[in-house]
């Protein structure tokens, strides 16, 4: 039983941790409307950035500040920021596939600085020994494990109630606009460039944060963590949720991490160790699987506005009698 506990706890606290990189993407996609392929970037800066501020004094590498983990966590969001900041000061004149390739290639960069600046980030060996919120309590994983799905609620929660604040602010309403109808919102004295630059800033500061919780919840880091499967996994989950809806982007991080974790450990059961490697794929099998069902059952996500049908019968022949009258 307590063992269950404690791998609830950490299932809950990687679902969260996803969370946090899904709803920085719901703010640049389901807000502003920016089409951003380079997620896992923004989270490798993040991991990265905390990892060398936070980690002890090491003769092979830089960095090793062996600074406070909330210091870390504060610095992976303003280099994970102004990272994205200067991404889309350069790219934000493109639009959708075009702005999505180049995100693409601005991850493709991050990982492979990371595998071969050696000196900086350690190369493929990754960075170890990153401090560990409550380590003192690694002996006793629930206990450890409840602690850290604390800190990483709270932090999920401060943040989902910021985004929740900021959507519903003049600045949030700005950004809809210039999603809906960018003419119309620039004819209002609007500036288009300004506030998508700010939109992508601030979601890429979040994504960092992510990665600075997921470096410190695992204690070690390495260039295979930030491949593109991760931008996939975080676009599934928005999806899945909702695009536009912020508690959409956290409930379908939970689902989506639930069915790609229960399908890992049911290829495991199922097949022999020889076999498992082959095997891994049926967890994208699956995950597509559930994305086309609800799709069609819930274009718009579980936690996305329903569209608009067409009506047939007396309630269609009524609406244009209304308009007329009108």
């Amino acid at each position: 039983m307590m063992d269950l506990l404690g791998y609830g706890a950490f299932f809950l606290t990687t679902a969260l941790i996803f969370s946090l990189v899904t709803l920085g993407l719901n703010l640049q996609w389901g807000l502003t409307g920016l089409f951003n392929v380079g997620v896992a970037g923004f989270v490798a800066i993040g991991a990265y950035t905390s990892a060398l501020l936070t980690t002890p004094d090491d003769a092979a590498r830089l960095g090793g500040f062996g600074l406070p983990i909330l210091v870390g966590w504060l610095g992976a969001m303003v280099v994970g920021g102004a990272a994205a900041a200067l991404t889309g000061i350069a790219t934000l004149r493109l639009r959708s596939d075009y702005l999505a390739i180049t995100t693409f290639g601005v991850a493709v960069v991050v990982q492979l600085v990371a595998l071969n600046a050696q000196k900086l980030t350690g190369g493929p060996f990754g960075i170890g020994f990153i401090p560990r919120p409550f380590g003192g309590l690694a002996e006793t994983p629930l206990l450890f494990n409840l602690s850290n799905l604390a800190i990483v609620f709270v932090v999920t929660l401060i943040v989902y109630l910021a985004l929740e604040h900021l959507s519903r602010s003049p600045w949030g309403r700005v950004l809809k606009a210039l999603r809906e109808d960018e003419r119309a919102a620039i004819s209002l004295g609007k500036s288009a460039r300004f506030y998508r630059v700010q939109a992508f800033a601030v979601g890429g500061a979040i994504m960092a944060l992510a990665g600075a919780l997921q470096a410190h919840f695992t204690g070690f880091i390495a260039p295979d963590n930030y491949l593109p499967a991760l931008t996939f996994q975080v676009w599934v989950m928005l999806i899945v949720g909702g695009a536009g809806s912020n508690i959409g982007a956290v409930i379908g991080s939970i689902l989506v991490w639930a069915i790609w974790a229960g399908s890992g450990a049911l290829t495991s059961v199922l097949f022999s160790p020889e076999q498992q490697a082959r095997a891994a794929s049926l967890q994208i099998v699956a995950i597509g699987v559930m994305l086309c069902v609800i799709l069609l059952v819930r274009p718009n996500g579980l936690f996305g506005d329903r569209p608009r049908r067409a009506r047939f019968g007396k309630g269609a022949k009524a609406a244009p009698d209304e308009s007329a009258a009108r």
